[in-house]
């Protein structure tokens, strides 16, 4: 499975779809889940509370609204919104964005920092546990995985660890 890294906006990647780093509630105010849903409608985050709670370690899939995907991947990193998260849940947020998105025969995902923004988790832990989770999945029809971000530490951190 290719990785590809980028500096950029999620919203300008060519993907089957996009990872949310969400909370279990499937709100979307603040950090990524916040711009996904001003740019792509409010049914996006209507649609994510219909399916919730999401619990870390499962992930759920939603329309892309406006916004040119098959649709978004929710993928709790956190389950109260704006808390803090840790490691582990980053890891597990992860590993179930690659089965959703493998499962629904998707071929490209593209995927932000997961949990460093309203998530606080320093991006360095962030990147080397994003990278090892990719590496670690097997996929079935998951061609590529794009992890982009518009913070450069963010973008350094992963390319040190691939």
């Amino acid at each position: 499975m290719e990785i590809e890294v980028l500096l950029g906006s999620l919203l300008d990647v060519k993907a089957d779809a996009i990872v949310n780093p969400a909370n279990s509630y499937g709100y979307m105010g603040g950090g990524v889940a916040g711009v996904i849903k001003r740019a792509g409608g409010e049914e996006i985050e209507r649609e994510a509370i219909k399916k919730a709670p999401i619990p870390v370690g499962s992930a759920v899939i939603t329309t892309a609204g406006r916004l040119p995907f098959k649709g978004v991947i929710h993928a709790p990193t956190m389950e109260e919104p704006a808390m803090e998260t840790t490691e582990e849940k980053v890891r597990k947020a992860v590993r179930a964005s690659l089965e959703l998105a493998d499962k629904l025969g998707f071929e490209s995902i593209a995927m932000p920092g997961m949990g460093t923004g309203v998530g606080r988790l320093p991006k360095d832990i962030a990147a080397r546990a994003m990278v090892e989770e990719i590496k670690a999945f097997k996929p079935v029809s998951l061609k590529k995985v794009i992890l982009i971000d518009l913070d450069s530490q963010m973008v350094e951190e992963w390319r040190k660890n691939l």
